[in-house]
């Protein structure tokens, strides 16, 4: 791709995102919702490939659609109430306005378009997808939580999390992986917002940090496909058992970062009298859980270590990636800052 014209796709993603972040008025955050999607597009087809034409097709034609919606709520809105703030009090088109949105991160049941789109471009490209454009919808979301609807945050997360660990049991394609994955940790994010948006806002930021961590590493391996990641130990030892660690994190097992988040939502739940509701989404999870042991089996041992005979050196030299190992590192030992982050938030 022709360097300017990556520049230019990345200054506007950062314009884009920035103008919503910024603004209180719905139109403004509409704007800057609008420039995101159209920069993410350019990167999406810098592989002249028909399949990543249509995962952009596909990307544009949703969030036109969730854009339109949202543009429609905010009219109703202001026609009813004389308002644009984004903060203003409930009204009718607080849950059309929710859905846009939800539309816009991909959550279940409006989730068909996310694995698609994912499948077909770069790595490079899913981690933006997968990180950054969550950011804008996902910071709306939470400005407008206190006039959101309980039972439509509680439907949709508690959906997301068993349709993010169901879809992803018979992937064999990672980005499709990761795609049921972001689902699925979106819906444990949306099922919190209402009741505590500051835990919300925790668990996203250790999400951010554990999809960048394994789209960082999936991209130093160029693994796409099962059969790839298999054989990356030979490759790459150390990167290979970093991926495997993080993927358990991803799958919320203690000591590592993924542990705080659901263990804070799960007794956030008790607190508020939902220790039933608490019950079904661990159930659930363990879907997720399922998917995410298998491919750390299929990493680390489906092949054995295997050492060459010969005395010369036999592994090819790779550089260091600093980026890798810290993001690596941050996906894997935060839990023990786990209380500075939420004081910081």
């Amino acid at each position: 791709m022709n360097p300017l014209a990556l520049m230019m796709s990345l200054i506007s993603l950062a314009i884009g995102t920035t103008i919503t972040l910024s603004s209180h008025h719905w139109l403004l955050a509409w704007i800057g919702l609008e420039i995101n999607t159209l920069a993410l597009l350019p990167l999406m087809t810098k592989t002249p490939h028909p399949r990543a034409i249509e995962a952009a097709t596909k990307y544009f034609l949703t969030q036109a659609a969730a854009s339109a919606l949202m543009l429609f709520s905010c009219l109703i809105n202001a026609l009813q109430t004389g308002e644009w703030d984004i903060g203003a009090p409930a009204n009718l088109m607080t849950n059309p306005l929710s859905i846009a949105l939800m539309m816009k991160l991909g959550l279940a049941p409006m989730h068909f378009w996310l694995p698609e789109v994912l499948q077909g471009i770069p790595l490079s490209t899913g981690l933006i997808l997968s990180t950054w454009q969550k950011i804008p919808p996902m910071i709306l979301l939470f400005q407008m939580s206190h006039n959101t609807s309980l039972g439509l945050m509680v439907t949709v997360g508690f959906t997301s999390i068993l349709i993010g660990g169901w879809g992803g049991i018979g992937q064999t394609q990672l980005r499709k992986i990761m795609a049921f994955s972001s689902i699925g940790h979106l819906g444990w994010i949306i099922l919190i917002l209402k009741l505590n948006p500051q835990l919300s806002l925790f668990s996203f930021t250790l999400y951010i940090i554990m999809t960048t961590a394994m789209f960082i590493s999936l991209i130093t391996m160029s693994a796409t496909k099962m059969s790839q990641i298999s054989t990356s130990w030979t490759k790459s030892p150390a990167l290979a058992t970093t991926a495997m660690i993080t993927l358990l994190s991803l799958a919320g097992f203690p000591p590592l970062t993924g542990f705080p988040p659901k263990l804070l939502i799960v007794l956030e739940l008790i607190k508020q009298n939902m220790t039933i509701f608490a019950t079904l989404i661990m159930l659930a999870s363990l879907l997720a859980m399922f998917f995410y042991l298998r491919l750390t089996y299929i990493i680390n041992l489906t092949l054995s270590p295997n050492i060459h005979n010969s005395t010369a050196v036999w592994r090819a030299p790779t550089k260091p990636h600093l980026m890798s190992a810290i993001m690596n590192t941050m996906a894997l030992a935060l839990l023990p800052l786990t209380p500075t982050i939420l004081i910081l938030m």
